[in-house]
């Protein structure tokens, strides 16, 4: 099969899907509830979509395509609405964060759907592992030339974005240590990490999508877990190196700051993006991961050491002109705050040592998904 023409979309709109945890309130480990949960809301008006995942212990939330902040973040204000009312007539909590704390991979089952059946029979026990849950961000793109430019030109940013995000610290019942741990899980498979260096459409279509699915290791986008990939069906460049936030409004909030960023990047004002500037990515993607906000980077084109917080905290200063424009400030002033206060990783820890457990975390994280924003 060929890769679909990209089809253009209004530019810098933007769209959000939420990997989204589900607990039994009894013990508060997961459950294979998706099957109930996705029947209980097929019966009901459902303000976006929702789709099943890998494993049975989770689900996908899809917001509308949308221009704004605000408009972004009542639709998924409404989405958690839903799922919070839904999930009080199943008995059982939702909740965002990159990982379960505790749960074990070889209880989760693969749901019945025959595209995650395929992936299980090729990965083994990689599916099972890949009950992990990330944020995914969609801006549209005029053409596809600009989406693999926007793609390498934000190769820069991926560490601002999994620090931001950073909801993952506890897996298999142990602290690894890591404010991302979730990211370790997705490296695991093949086709994951960067895109390779190719800023022409049609060359990346007719020469190297077209190669791969020659040797027959892919049959379409969906094959590539790049930190992001261009999605030409949809006409967007999808952002996937965010952990889920255990609240709605940090997910609205980051859909705002790559929405603004894509923005200063199209003005074409910088330098463009080289090869070169990979041969840091993947420290400062490990930095990231590892220490969160406290991580150092090295700048991918003068080679400086920056530390991470303060660079994030200059890119939102730079951005506000464009957050004015676009409807998106108070998104900005959202990661500004987080910034000081510290990301949802910072938080769950806090939450282990006042609570004493790792049930007791999971239960503040099912009340923070539920709070008003």
């Amino acid at each position: 099969m060929a890769l679909p023409p990209f089809k253009a979309s209004t530019p810098l709109t933007m769209g959000v899907e939420l990997e989204l945890q589900l607990v039994s309130l009894s013990d508060y480990d997961l459950t294979a509830s998706s099957p109930d949960l996705l029947h209980l809301l097929g019966r009901k008006p459902f303000p976006g979509n929702v789709t099943p995942e890998i494993t049975e212990s989770m689900i996908e939330i899809n917001s509308d395509v949308q221009q704004e902040h605000a408009a972004l973040l009542a639709q998924l204000e409404q989405i958690r609405a839903t799922l919070v009312q839904a999930g009080e007539q199943l008995n059982i909590g939702i909740c965002g964060g990159g990982t379960h704390p505790f749960q074990k991979w070889a209880q989760r089952r693969i749901y019945a759907k025959p595209r995650f059946r395929q992936v299980s029979a090729l990965y083994g026990y990689l599916a099972k592992q890949f009950t992990i849950f990330g944020q995914h961000v969609h801006i549209g793109c005029a053409s596809g030339d600009d989406a693999l430019y926007l793609l390498h030109a934000l190769s820069r940013y991926v560490p601002h974005f999994i620090a931001l995000s950073a909801s993952s610290p506890y897996v298999q019942g142990n602290d690894t240590l890591f404010h991302s741990a979730r990211l370790n899980s997705v490296f695991a498979f093949p086709m994951s990490g960067r895109a390779p260096f190719m800023l022409d459409w049609d060359s990346f279509a007719h020469d190297y999508f077209a190669k791969m699915e020659h040797t027959g290791v892919i049959t379409s986008m969906k094959d590539f877990y790049w930190d992001i990939r261009p999605k030409p069906e949809y006409g967007t460049l999808e952002l996937r190196v965010c952990d889920t936030p255990l609240t709605v409004a940090r997910a609205a909030a980051l859909a705002s700051y790559l929405q603004a960023l894509c923005r200063d990047l199209l003005e074409r004002r910088e330098a463009p993006p080289q090869e070169d500037d990979y041969l840091v990515y993947n420290y400062n993607r490990f930095q990231a991961c590892r220490f969160g906000l406290d991580g150092t980077l090295v700048h991918p084109q003068t080679y400086e050491s920056l530390s991470l917080r303060e660079d994030i905290l200059s890119t939102l200063r730079k951005m506000e002109r464009h957050g004015a424009a676009l409807g998106g400030l108070s998104g900005l002033q959202h990661l500004l705050a987080v910034t000081h206060e510290g990301s949802d990783a910072h938080y769950l820890r806090q939450q282990y040592q006042r609570r004493g457990s790792a049930e007791g975390m999971v239960a503040a994280a099912i009340e923070r998904f539920r709070a008003a924003s």
